[in-house]
């Protein structure tokens, strides 16, 4: 009888094996339980958690009154079909980020399966055939909780990932010390960082073998798989972005690096929850700028308030890019944006001279961005013949303000953005474009306190440019919908969705002729409702 017990066991594994890719998919998206934000997820998600459909293990109980190998069916049969669920919803689910199987999610695997085996291991030493039901009831408590037993294997490997941490942080450190005179460069902000560090490597490589951390990988884990993964020995200089949660991990990534060179793009409310106050935010980005040496240099924004205000404790040399004060060390000007991209003059402080330069994206931010990269680029030798054939060739990225189409809709495609600064000028770049407007969001996350009213403000600046509004989430868009209401905005033309898919078919009814959408702040998966 134990033998089918243990039979019976292979779909209750592979249920687990299954169900744990939405908890590690959690885990990683929510920095592996860095500031418990793990933990935190689940205590706001316990309908996500707890409402699933293997809380109806609670009636294995009743296996007391059939007959053993009515419930080893039974049991089996109720797995088979969990997994058939699971990989449904996993199918149908939207992502933004998806899970990446590295060798840490491997290794938590393996962790976790050893866990649930020494869970099981009593009953099969001290096996009883009266006891199924209570053995049933008990496993399926196990895989009830599986978010938790995830949390706890996570525990259980956080020496053998410091451990980990430490071999690739040797291996990276030894690799860039062995690359001779190399330019490094850090680049952080609260937005900006991949649109700054891609156009500055576009424009660097008209002179340089510039060589930028991929994609998003702006933690020191991303750090050492860029360098040790990515990164060749003929490399001239090397563009690290730096992102952060909390004081002291921008710090911590520039003693690494030890860059020459920074770019500061913006100080704003992005994981305004992690870090409590923007006075903490603030202080966090520049932990940047003052790990510069002497001779180093700071490209910062004068545009930037917050960047004015703060008193240096570096020594650096510090260049202000601006829109507004002519005095700057770079001055732009005479912006144009057109459904073909963007022409604008820039005027460098030394030469006093008036250049234009055109780019493919669009947006004041990625103007900013541009102007930055441009200053440095400028700082490290380049000509301006030079840099505005970089600036040319800068290339869209996926998700920021990118134009595409859709059918014979135009759509913006800013879904990557989740920042009160982009998503106000992404809307100004809609608002210029000659057509229908429609915007499709979810609204803008981690914003603690400020999350209500930059939400409602968003609300009342998309009520004064768009046609029509596709809301994603109901109680997630509210603040967005009380902004609309202020501005006594039709309801009639607003749209309320709990699933992006269901925005496309809904966009192609409402298109009207030359149409422009918008799509703004496309939520993570641990944000969807």
């Amino acid at each position: 009888m134990k033998t089918y017990f243990i039979l019976s066991l292979i779909p209750y594994f592979i249920y687990i094996i299954y169900k744990s890719k939405k908890a590690m998919h959690m885990l990683q998206q929510n920095w592996y339980n860095d500031g418990n934000r793990y933990f935190k997820w689940i205590l706001d998600n316990i309908d996500k958690v707890f409402i699933t459909f293997d809380i109806l293990f609670v009636f294995f109980g009743l296996f007391k009154f059939i007959s053993f190998n009515a419930s080893v069916i039974v049991f089996t049969l109720f797995y088979l079909l969990a997994i058939l669920i699971n990989n449904y919803k996993l199918k149908k689910e939207q992502t933004k980020k998806p899970l990446v199987i590295t060798k840490r999610i491997k290794r938590l695997y393996v962790t976790l399966i050893i866990l649930y085996l020494i869970a099981i291991m009593p009953i099969l030493y001290y096996f009883v055939d009266s006891r199924i039901y209570g053995y049933y009831i008990y496993v399926g408590l196990l895989v009830y909780f599986n978010y938790f037993m995830v949390l706890i294997a996570n525990i259980i490997n956080k020496p053998i990932e410091k451990l980990v941490f430490l071999h690739y942080k040797k291996i990276a450190k030894d690799k860039i010390m062995s690359v001779s005179n190399l330019k490094k460069i850090g680049i952080t902000g609260s937005y900006g960082k991949t649109s700054t560090k891609n156009a500055l490597n576009d424009i660097l490589n008209v002179k340089y073998n510039s060589f930028a951390t991929p994609k998003s990988f702006n933690t020191m884990y991303g750090l050492f798989n860029a360098i040790n993964n990515y990164m060749d020995k003929f490399s001239e200089v090397f563009i690290a972005e730096m992102g952060a949660f909390k004081r002291g991990e921008i710090k911590e990534k520039a003693e690494f690096i030890k860059p020459k060179y920074a770019i500061l793009t913006t100080i704003g409310t992005a994981h305004l929850e992690s870090f409590k106050s923007r006075e903490n935010i603030q202080k966090a980005k520049f932990e940047l700028i003052e790990s510069l040496p002497s001779d180093g240099l700071a490209i910062l924004n004068k545009d930037d308030e917050y960047q004015i205000k703060y008193k240096i404790k570096s020594k650096c040399i510090v260049k202000w890019v601006s829109t507004k004060d002519k005095d700057s060390d770079l001055y732009i000007s005479k912006i144009k944006v057109s459904n073909n991209g963007t022409k604008f003059i820039c005027k460098f402080k030394d030469i006093k001279k008036e250049f234009e330069f055109e780019t493919k994206l669009l947006g004041l931010a990625n103007i900013y961005n541009i102007s930055q990269a441009i200053l440095l680029a400028y700082n490290l030798g380049m000509t301006i013949e030079q840099i505005q054939i970089g600036v040319k060739r800068i290339k869209t990225i996926e998700h920021r303000l990118e134009l595409k189409k859709y059918g014979n809709i135009n759509i913006i495609d800013d879904a990557y953005n989740s920042n009160p600064v982009g998503s106000s000028m992404a809307i100004d770049v809609l608002n210029l474009m000659e057509g229908k407007k429609i915007i499709v969001t979810p609204g803008m996350i981690e914003l603690g306190s400020e999350e209500y009213s930059t939400n409602m403000e968003f609300g009342r600046h998309i009520a004064k440019v768009c046609d029509e509004v596709i809301l994603i989430g109901e109680q997630q868009t509210k603040p967005i919908l009380d902004g609309l209401h202020k501005e006594k905005y039709s309801d009639k033309k607003i749209h309320i969705l709990n699933d992006v898919k269901d925005a496309f078919p809904l966009m192609r009814k409402l298109c009207d002729g030359n149409t422009y959408v918008l799509l703004e702040n496309d939520l993570p998966d641990i944000f969807n409702e």
